[in-house]
């Protein structure tokens, strides 16, 4: 096996084990819409990255953490319901930063590998930010589980008991945030969310409890991304297009596993 398509599977495998219990809170919570406006926001991270000389690792973790903070805040105040500003931040991020990147003539960004991934480019170096980012949002989530299970069945009864309902939804907005700048060099802006989503829908078919359901979807991400990998390989086809294709192929099949079992 060389470097390259070891790199890629390793990385394919951190995002995947992270992306599985996180994905099933924005299953649960229907936040699919808020993991498109974070992963846009990505996008706009990395123009003003190469626009302002900075690390990209850094600016594309740090704008859709700001934009996860001013979701918040927007929300709060209630301007507007939260579809509404998810719509209008979303969209407006991915134009910005699409017109930043075309206004840098001396800079040549590929744009196809931001929008889908480029799964197979990844370097030792993305390695260690990967597994670095994975493992703290994995203690964090371990952390806070208990509490932002409440806050999704119940958040009054959750806000009785004493949970601080607002801090923890913002800390699961934060680790979202985190997640979607991690998956964006494997499937790319415009396939983050389905990274999140549909290894989490396929586990909800397959388990009983909110812990098997986060194991098995991190199980089912981790496989799809070996099936795409798989694909690119012999195929010769994108590899971050692939990796969802093989997570929808997954689903499919969890749905007739449910008919034959039932």
């Amino acid at each position: 096996m060389t470097d390259f398509l070891l790199y890629a599977f390793l990385a394919g495998i951190g995002v995947a084990s992270v992306a599985g219990p996180l994905g099933c809170f924005v299953v649960w919570r229907r936040m699919a819409y808020f993991g498109d406006t974070l992963a846009h926001s990505a996008l706009l991270g990395v123009s003003l990255g190469v626009i302002l000389d900075v690390n990209l690792n850094i600016t594309v973790a740090a704008i859709p953490l700001i934009m996860a903070m001013g979701l918040v805040f927007l929300e709060q105040r209630g301007f507007l319901s939260l579809d509404t500003l998810l719509g209008i931040l979303s969209h407006s991020a991915l134009a910005l930063g699409l017109i930043l990147i075309s206004l840098l003539p001396d800079v040549r960004v590929d744009l196809i590998s931001l929008l889908f991934g480029d799964l197979l480019a990844v370097t030792q170096s993305d390695l260690w930010v990967i597994y670095g980012v994975a493992c703290a949002v994995m203690l964090l989530l371990g952390l806070l589980w208990q509490q932002l299970i409440n806050i999704t069945v119940d958040p009054e009864l959750a806000a009785v008991e004493g949970t601080n309902v607002t801090l923890v939804s913002t800390a699961l907005m934060l680790i979202t945030a985190l997640v979607i700048a991690l998956a964006m060099k494997v499937v790319g802006v415009l396939l983050i969310t389905a990274l999140l989503i549909i290894p989490a829908a396929t586990a909800r078919r397959l388990s009983h409890t909110p812990e098997q359901m986060a194991v098995v979807a991190s199980v089912i991400a981790m496989i799809a991304v070996v099936m795409g990998l798989a694909m690119s390989w012999y195929i010769d086809t994108p590899a971050g297009p692939s990796v969802v294709i093989s997570a929808g192929v997954l689903f499919s099949l969890s749905l007739g596993y449910r008919r034959l079992a039932s």
